[in-house]
């Protein structure tokens, strides 16, 4: 036997360690819905929940149901909350998930899969949408977010609204995979819902708008929500789901609308830490 043989270390027989998963959800106000929601997480080592400020029994529902709770109060948008939660994961792997929506069986076979194989990815994800208590079975939904990172490729977020991660350099080019289980987005549950949703979006969104140096206007305004409607509503199939999808389509055309009026009107006071 060579002295090189003889020296070679015997083989760790110890399997190595599963990828595991933490799953993190937003929260404010979600007492009403939060327990669905985290059900439908239960599969993953850790379940983190951030919250904004509630005032009801969300917290408290959340740490029942087995959940990390924290509460930062002082609200400063949404990336900002994502990178706070980020600070409280001990796990491979992240997936982001809202009060609102319920991981389906299906989705959480791919999800589990996907961290099983250990890749530097990113994966999006596809909608359900369930509104005013009714499934629009007909829309169409576009692909969905970036919603499961491995937690070591991802730096943080940025962007008041419909935010956007950002990648650590030498992962910035990693593949992008597409989860073709459904996420159960249970919006726009209700007119006040709506309503509630509709100001704070409008703003954050005008303001995204104003520090990019774009101008407003009721006639930009009147265009932008106009192409939505139209787009929504007989392009995705909005019109096959009754008066609900009609309801849901609107919403986000008068959005689109009042982003450019707030962006011509309001421009003096527009911010990006506008909660609900």
């Amino acid at each position: 036997m060579s002295s090189m043989s003889a020296l070679s270390p015997a083989p760790d027989p110890r399997p190595a360690a599963a990828p595991t998963l933490a799953i993190g959800v937003l929260t404010k106000n979600e007492a009403h819905r939060i327990a669905n929601c985290l059900r439908s997480a239960a599969f993953a080592n850790e379940v983190i929940v951030v919250d904004s400020g509630s005032t009801d029994d969300t917290m408290r529902r959340a740490q029942e149901m087995g959940a990390k709770v924290f509460s930062y109060p002082d609200w400063q948008g949404f990336a900002e909350q994502r990178n706070r939660l980020l600070a409280h994961v001990g796990s491979d792997y992240l997936f982001f998930l809202d009060a609102d929506e319920v991981i389906t069986p299906e989705l959480e076979r791919e999800i589990k899969a996907a961290v099983a194989s250990g890749e530097a990815a990113v994966w999006r994800i596809w909608w359900r949408m369930v509104a005013y208590g009714r499934e629009l079975k007909h829309y169409r939904t576009r692909g969905g977010p970036e919603r499961l990172f491995r937690r070591d490729t991802l730096a943080g977020f940025k962007g008041v609204v419909h935010e956007e991660a950002v990648l650590h350099p030498p992962f910035v080019q990693a593949p992008r995979h597409q989860l073709h289980g459904k996420l159960l987005h249970y919006t726009r549950q209700s007119v006040r819902e709506s309503l509630e949703k509709l100001t704070q979006y409008t703003i954050l969104g005008a303001a995204k708008r104003a520090a990019a140096g774009k101008r407003g206007g009721v006639l930009r305004g009147l265009a932008a929500g106009g192409v939505m409607f139209t787009r929504l509503y007989f392009l995705r199939l909005g019109f096959l789901c009754g008066g609900a999808g009609f309801l849901y389509c609107a919403f986000y055309g008068l959005e689109a609308f009042l982003r450019y009026a707030a962006l011509k009107y309001d421009r003096e006071n527009l911010r990006g830490d506008v909660g609900r």
